[in-house]
């Protein structure tokens, strides 16, 4: 068994691990993957020689160098991953649950800073949802859905970044900043409980951290709806909504390149 550590820089959240997951799943001399993602390391346990696996990961361009390989590798012990499964589960259905209470009520109170957070939370569940339903799955089948998925995610962003470019060259109303704060604070809480809930876990697991950082961004971005919210009371105006949901909309468009990236 040979153990080959590789350096991918551009790995930095869920997206990047799929993508290499699902690239190497075709690999039959692929035994294991155990991935580090605040260290951006990938370790690959493997029978053959790591040239064609190598080809393979540096074809998703991520920026990755082969640090070392080590010939007499022992395979690692598979972990009972029920717990962290289960978690996840926890972790979709919140971020599920306010995409929907977020788009509803951003859309009652004139908000695109909540639809745009709503969007954010949706493409969070997809992530999640890939990572949950693709463990035994056919390859076509998973990039069937990460395709699906990414084009209508970047339908979503794009529809939103058409909204606030109306809004902003044309008269609309203020949002309603109560709802923004409230409905933000409670998605601030949700994030909260489900960083509650990771880091509970005490895993080192890739996709475990993944979730963790993922969901440390939410909470920046509630934070930011919540600020917007107020100012929008003190000022009077469109304008800091409008500029959130702009940013989160940049950001949900940047996920949804991610995940097609995992259709090719």
């Amino acid at each position: 068994m040979k153990k080959s550590t590789f350096i991918i820089t551009k790995m930095d959240c869920p997206s990047e691990e799929q993508m290499i997951r699902m690239k190497l799943e075709p690999y039959s001399e692929v035994k294991q993957l155990s991935f580090d993602i605040p260290n951006r390391k990938l370790e690959v346990y493997h029978t053959e020689e790591v040239d064609k696996i190598h080809q393979a990961i540096r074809e998703l361009k991520l920026n990755d160098h082969l640090e070392s390989t080590e010939y007499e590798a022992e395979l690692p012990l598979a972990t009972d991953d029920s717990q962290q499964r289960k978690i996840l589960w926890w972790v979709l259905g919140i971020n599920f649950g306010f995409f929907v209470i977020e788009l509803t009520t951003g859309w009652i109170s004139n908000s695109m800073g909540l639809i745009a957070d709503s969007l954010d939370m949706l493409a969070d569940s997809i992530v999640y949802a890939l990572s949950l339903f693709a463990v035994g799955g056919a390859v076509s089948r998973k990039k069937k859905v990460a395709k699906f998925s990414g084009y209508f995610q970047m339908g979503l962003a794009f529809l939103g970044f058409s909204e606030v470019l109306r809004r902003f060259f044309s008269e609309s109303e203020t949002p309603l900043f109560q709802w923004m704060i409230v409905i933000a604070i409670l998605a601030l809480i949700g994030n909260l409980v489900s960083l509650w809930l990771i880091n509970k876990a005490k895993s080192d697991e890739a996709h475990m951290q993944a979730s963790a950082i993922f969901t440390s961004n939410d909470i920046i971005v509630n934070g930011g709806v919540i600020l917007a919210g107020v100012m929008v009371y003190f000022l009077n105006s469109k304008w800091p909504d409008l500029l959130i949901g702009g940013i989160v909309f940049a950001f949900v468009m940047r996920g949804a390149i991610r995940i097609l990236k995992l259709s090719k």
